[in-house]
């Protein structure tokens, strides 16, 4: 169901209202992808002075957690393809942000670990993506985003919540 906008209205830094009038507007696929698009656009202004976007970021704070995942872990936990994966790689270990060891586990796959430098950089990169974060979730209060927190994380995880 399209919402009812009035007439000419329009907010500063968003869509003119009469397009809020749209029936996709309401679809949640599209409400989720454009909030998406909004954060991304949010933190890699803020991540571009550390030489990061998201993708190199979100891949950086999981490899600095000491989780010790595979490239392939990584694509199917970031949802991205394997080839990005490897692409991202190449450049953070190029930058001497991670280092790639052979994984125990599996001889025939690498984990990934993070540098010291990595762990320095994702320290400076998170105080800069909360400060942005907090900017683009300022029209939600604490428990408003506590609740999108774990909606989105049913959604994303399918249900399975390892918090």
């Amino acid at each position: 169901m399209a919402r009812a906008v009035p007439e000419g209205s329009s907010r500063v830094g968003g869509p003119p209202d009469r397009l809020l009038g749209a029936a996709i507007a309401d679809d949640l696929g599209f409400l989720i992808a454009a909030a998406r698009a909004r954060t991304a656009i949010e933190a890699n202004s803020v991540l571009a002075p550390l030489g990061l976007k998201v993708r190199e970021f979100s891949l950086l704070w999981v490899v600095s957690e000491d989780l010790r995942p595979s490239q392939r872990e990584l694509a199917e936990f970031l949802a991205l393809d394997p080839s990005q994966v490897v692409s991202i790689l190449d450049d953070l270990e190029r930058r001497r942000l991670v280092v790639r060891e052979q994984d125990a586990r599996d001889r025939r796959s690498r984990i990934i670990i993070a540098t010291d430098r990595g762990r320095d950089l994702i320290q400076r990169a998170l105080l800069e993506v909360r400060s942005a974060s907090e900017r683009t979730l300022g029209d939600l209060d604490a428990s408003e985003q506590s609740m999108l927190r774990d909606l989105l994380s049913r959604v994303a995880f399918r249900g399975s919540v390892g918090r």
